[in-house]
């Protein structure tokens, strides 16, 4: 392939990425934005493959081109078969597990660039080499540790709860430091640059787990979206040093349009991206309480599964707020013919979505994709805020923080100043439950309280499959 055509390749698949981000901001347009991407994957691939600088390198010989082979054939069967298998609720730590992947080949392609004899240019141009060695080796082994032990919180393999060790940011501070210093070495003296640029991709490696270790699980979706941000300027890294144009706008855009993923999620909880790599909130679910004295005073009303179908059977306006229960429960499918069946009845039917609802950004609104939930129907929570007070009926099925008004009235309350879904306004919230627990933040609700809520208790898909049952055979 001739450097012009392999230019203009990557051009396209450039532009195809572009058109896939693009693509996927909207649901109507999400599947075309996909396939977007997985055309300019293909591209990007197989340009490389073929190009003149691989060719060059493997002598264009076939057992270059079986190297090649034997990595990307089982990559592919394994990256099929995963997601093939992959349940919505499992996406958030398949998402984790694919960021720290990408962090693993940073440090990968630093390591065997430094190592190899013939890539260390001289002059200028060998520091500038150097220090994007440097840098995609750090950036690599932070989003290679840090993914995985976010995957591990998502799978709860380990506590939700934030590893607050006292002086945790000094420990951080120190860390950072002893990085510089060893950069300050691997660039001052090359030849003996190894012994530096592995201990600071050790130290990389205990940094990226202590800081998503002290991340609590409220900020889980927050934690996502920024090492997805990581991942993409790792690979910008590794574009740099493997001298990949393609790599590098990649990497970029995946970078910058993570960041400000992570800025919108901060946004919606009302918090700063500092904070939260600072970390310190949020608990196991379930495990904390709201502190004596300041619990919500009350009784929780519970309903039967008959009172509930008689307030469906008697609503004009019905509005459901899911949650990471209802994913769980996997009761989106039953929740979809709800909503159709209410809807040819002549109700007015509509979803609400919180930015941070799940534990990924966007879970709901793919989980609801997934169960042929129309688009025109899912609604924002800037966009329905202000229709809960004429809505007959309030659906939250297996949310918890996203709709705790302690968040508009207590200023003492770990999540004050968060924006959520102002459901305590509407005629009716019927709130669906496992059990009496806290949600994921550790934080009592006290919409469970208040006059206007009925809670239903129990698993959210045969609750849900019941009310489905009961309103079809009307």
């Amino acid at each position: 392939m001739s450097y012009s055509l392999l230019t203009v390749t990557y051009i396209a698949a450039s532009a195809l990425f572009i058109m896939s981000l693009g693509g996927l901001s909207r649901q109507e347009t999400a599947r075309r934005g996909n396939l977007y991407g997985i055309i300019g994957m293909l591209l990007a691939v197989l340009a490389t493959a073929f190009g003149q600088n691989l060719a060059g390198a493997m002598n264009v010989g076939s057992s270059g081109f079986a190297m090649l082979a034997v990595a990307i054939v089982p990559g592919a069967i394994i990256g099929a078969t995963l997601a093939a298998r992959v349940a919505m609720t499992s996406m958030p730590e398949l998402v984790a597990v694919l960021h720290s992947f990408v962090g693993a080949a940073a440090v990968l392609v630093g390591l065997a660039s430094f190592l190899d004899p013939g890539a260390h240019p001289t002059g200028t141009e060998g520091t500038i080499h150097n220090v994007e060695i440097f840098i995609g080796v750090f950036i690599g082994a932070i989003t290679f540790t840090g993914s995985v032990i976010a995957f591990l919180k998502l799978r709860g393999s380990i506590g939700g709860k934030p590893l607050a060790l006292p002086g945790r940011h000094l420990m951080n501070l120190a860390m950072l430091l002893g990085c510089a210093f060893l950069g300050y070495q691997f660039l001052a003296d090359n030849h003996h640059g190894l012994q530096p640029l592995l201990i600071m991709t050790g130290i990389a490696c205990v940094l990226g787990v202590h800081m998503v270790m002290a991340i609590g699980g409220a900020d889980m979706p927050v934690v996502v979206s920024m090492l997805n941000s990581y991942s993409g300027w790792a690979a910008a890294a590794a574009g740099f040093m493997l001298s990949n144009d393609l790599l590098i706008v990649t990497g970029a855009l995946v970078g910058s349009s993570g960041a400000i993923l992570s800025y919108i999620m901060c946004k919606a909880m009302a918090r700063s991206f500092l904070s939260v790599i600072a970390g310190g909130f949020g608990s196991d679910s379930g495990a904390v309480a709201a502190p004596k004295g300041d619990a919500p005073v009350g009784e929780c009303k519970e309903y039967s599964l008959d009172e509930v179908v008689q307030a469906l059977r008697d609503a004009r306006s019905v509005i459901v707020v899911p949650g990471y229960g209802m994913a769980v429960a996997q009761a989106q499918h039953p929740v979809a013919e709800i909503t159709k069946l209410l809807r040819a009845r002549g109700c007015d039917f509509h979803f609400a979505i919180h930015p941070v609802a799940g534990r990924l950004p966007g879970h709901m609104n793919v989980l609801l994709a997934e169960a042929n939930v129309p688009y025109d129907i899912v609604m924002e929570m800037d966009e329905i805020n202000s229709d809960f007070p004429t809505t007959d009926v309030v659906l939250v099925i297996g949310a918890n923080d996203i709709v705790n008004p302690g968040a508009q009235d207590d200023p003492s309350s770990p999540i004050a100043g968060m924006p959520v879904l102002e459901v305590w306004k509407s005629r009716l919230v019927v709130v669906m439950k496992r059990g009496k627990g806290v949600g994921y933040a550790g934080v009592d609700n006290p919409l469970f309280y208040k006059d206007c809520t009925r809670m239903l208790y129990g698993d959210a898909k045969k609750n849900v499959d019941a009310l489905l049952t009961r309103l079809r055979d009307e």
